[in-house]
Protein backbone atom coordinates (compact mmCIF):
# COMPACT_ATOMS: atom_id res chain seq x y z
CA UNK A 1 0.00 0.00 0.00
CA UNK A 2 1.43 3.47 -0.73
CA UNK A 3 2.53 5.63 2.32
CA UNK A 4 -0.60 8.38 1.01
CA UNK A 5 -3.26 8.83 -1.00
CA UNK A 6 -5.38 11.83 -1.90
CA UNK A 7 -9.39 11.97 -0.55
CA UNK A 8 -11.13 15.04 -1.88
CA UNK A 9 -13.79 17.18 -0.29
CA UNK A 10 -15.16 20.44 -0.85
CA UNK A 11 -12.40 22.24 -0.43
CA UNK A 12 -10.42 20.62 -2.52
CA UNK A 13 -7.72 16.95 -2.40
CA UNK A 14 -5.82 16.45 0.93
CA UNK A 15 -3.34 13.67 1.34
CA UNK A 16 -4.41 10.97 3.69
CA UNK A 17 -2.30 8.36 4.84
CA UNK A 18 -2.26 5.48 2.58
CA UNK A 19 -2.91 2.79 5.99
CA UNK A 20 -6.07 4.85 7.35
CA UNK A 21 -9.87 3.99 7.35
CA UNK A 22 -10.66 8.11 7.15
CA UNK A 23 -11.32 10.62 4.78
CA UNK A 24 -10.80 14.25 3.69
CA UNK A 25 -12.54 15.80 6.25
CA UNK A 26 -11.26 13.74 9.22
CA UNK A 27 -7.69 14.16 7.77
CA UNK A 28 -8.56 18.27 7.88
CA UNK A 29 -10.01 18.09 11.13
CA UNK A 30 -6.55 16.50 12.65
CA UNK A 31 -4.10 18.59 10.87
CA UNK A 32 -6.82 21.87 12.23
CA UNK A 33 -7.23 20.50 15.54
CA UNK A 34 -4.51 18.61 16.98
CA UNK A 35 -5.41 16.66 20.26
CA UNK A 36 -3.20 15.05 22.61
CA UNK A 37 -2.78 11.48 24.64
CA UNK A 38 -5.42 12.94 26.97
CA UNK A 39 -8.29 13.74 24.73
CA UNK A 40 -7.80 9.87 22.86
CA UNK A 41 -10.95 8.07 22.99
CA UNK A 42 -10.57 4.82 25.02
CA UNK A 43 -9.51 1.68 22.69
CA UNK A 44 -11.89 -0.45 24.50
CA UNK A 45 -14.91 2.06 23.22
CA UNK A 46 -12.94 2.00 19.63
CA UNK A 47 -13.42 -1.37 19.39
CA UNK A 48 -16.95 -1.28 20.89
CA UNK A 49 -17.92 1.06 18.13
CA UNK A 50 -16.41 -1.16 15.75
CA UNK A 51 -18.66 -4.14 16.69
CA UNK A 52 -21.41 -1.80 16.44
CA UNK A 53 -20.75 -0.54 12.99
CA UNK A 54 -19.95 -3.85 11.85
CA UNK A 55 -23.46 -5.66 13.45
CA UNK A 56 -25.24 -2.38 11.78
CA UNK A 57 -23.90 -3.12 8.08
CA UNK A 58 -24.64 -6.48 8.23
CA UNK A 59 -28.39 -6.02 9.11
CA UNK A 60 -28.39 -2.88 6.72
CA UNK A 61 -26.94 -5.23 3.49
CA UNK A 62 -29.30 -8.20 4.38
CA UNK A 63 -32.77 -6.19 4.88
CA UNK A 64 -31.71 -4.58 1.17
CA UNK A 65 -30.65 -1.04 3.02
CA UNK A 66 -27.48 -1.28 1.93
CA UNK A 67 -25.70 -2.30 -1.16
CA UNK A 68 -24.27 -6.10 -0.52
CA UNK A 69 -20.50 -5.12 -1.52
CA UNK A 70 -20.46 -1.53 0.48
CA UNK A 71 -22.32 -3.95 2.73
CA UNK A 72 -19.32 -6.80 3.28
CA UNK A 73 -16.40 -3.79 2.43
CA UNK A 74 -18.39 -1.84 5.48
CA UNK A 75 -18.15 -5.53 7.73
CA UNK A 76 -14.28 -6.03 6.83
CA UNK A 77 -13.54 -3.17 8.04
CA UNK A 78 -15.79 -2.48 11.39
CA UNK A 79 -14.13 -6.45 11.98
CA UNK A 80 -10.44 -4.78 11.78
CA UNK A 81 -11.36 -1.77 14.10
CA UNK A 82 -13.27 -4.40 16.49
CA UNK A 83 -10.17 -6.45 16.90
CA UNK A 84 -7.49 -3.79 16.97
Amino acid sequence: MSDTRTETDSFGGIEVPGDSYWGAQTQRSIENFPFGQREQMPAEIVHALGFVKQAAARVNARSGALDAEIGEAVQQAAGEVAAG
